[in-house]
């Protein structure tokens, strides 16, 4: 018995020293626009997208579902046209040097939505290629 009160003990006054150390503010770090905190795998360290990488991704996915006819052409159009916009807000976002986690989240589901869009039209069966199979 009197071992599980001073093991119930030790556990208590461990748990109370950590308290204060876990309710500690991190300043920048806890609001999402610090350095550190990248969103995912495509955020450079000034929480900006490096160089448009998802944005020339899905250019390049587009084009090369054009040219291989499985999209139409204005299909294709229509698709570079939401990457060019979701680009240009990525440009707004960042003009102040700070990309908050809400406009990171905001951006990744743009592009994910664009990148739905595309495999979507790959796969809709009309193959840009009109009746028959045949480029008009």
């Amino acid at each position: 018995m009197k071992k599980i009160l001073i093991s119930i003990a030790a556990a208590s006054a461990l748990a109370a020293a950590a308290a204060p150390a876990a309710a500690q503010s991190y300043g920048a770090y806890d609001r999402g626009d610090s350095r550190h905190d990248r969103g995912g795998e495509h955020w450079d360290d000034r929480g900006g997208d490096r160089g448009g990488d998802r944005a020339d991704m899905l250019k390049f996915r587009i084009d090369r579902a054009e040219r291989n006819h499985q999209i139409s052409r204005r299909e294709a159009f229509r698709l570079r046209e939401q990457v060019r916009l979701t680009e240009r807000l990525s440009w707004r976002y960042r003009a102040d040097g700070i990309v908050t986690r809400w406009e990171r989240a905001d951006l990744d589901r743009r592009f994910d939505s664009i990148r739905v869009q595309l495999r979507y039209e790959r796969n809709d069966r009309d193959y840009g290629a009109g009746y028959g199979g045949h480029r008009r």
